[in-house]
């Protein structure tokens, strides 16, 4: 099992993040995103999405999230489940704090521009998976 500051380090590094809530209907709906733009500790991870989103619609209506991370190499595989809460944050500071440049190619009005948000997710537990192992986890701010 890594450590707290390993599986931060794990996920820093990936460039791709499964993001999943759950539907109207009860059904999980997953997609694959860029990874956090922003981590606030080890609890607190930040994504850009555009607020026409079926996503937003879904976390708007139930907070209720799960976030993956993982990373196949040719003798290992690596899992990292994340469950917790997503919050759709569409004011300017929430928005300019993880802006980048670039995204004006996503969104030509800039930070204000309305189909940009914000989602923030807050880690409550996980689960790990590597070498055919499993193990739950939990993430604290505090200092292992």
């Amino acid at each position: 099992m890594m450590s707290q500051d390993e599986i931060i380090r794990f996920i820093r590094s990936q460039k791709v993040t499964v993001v999943t809530g759950v539907d109207k209907d009860g059904f999980p709906s997953q997609k694959a995103m860029f990874a956090p733009r922003r981590i606030d500790g080890r609890t607190v991870f930040y994504f850009s999405t555009n607020t026409s989103s079926q996503k937003v619609e879904i976390f708007r209506a139930n907070a209720k999230a799960g976030v993956y991370f993982y990373k196949q190499g040719k003798d290992k595989y690596i899992g990292i489940q994340l469950r917790g809460t997503m919050e759709v944050l569409t004011d300017r500071e929430s928005k300019a704090s993880i802006w980048q440049p670039t995204d004006t190619l996503y969104y030509p009005l800039g930070i204000d521009d309305p189909d940009y948000c914000v989602l923030k997710f807050t880690v409550t537990g996980g689960r790990f998976y590597s070498e055919g192992k499993t193990e739950d986890f939990q993430l604290t701010d505090d200092e292992a």
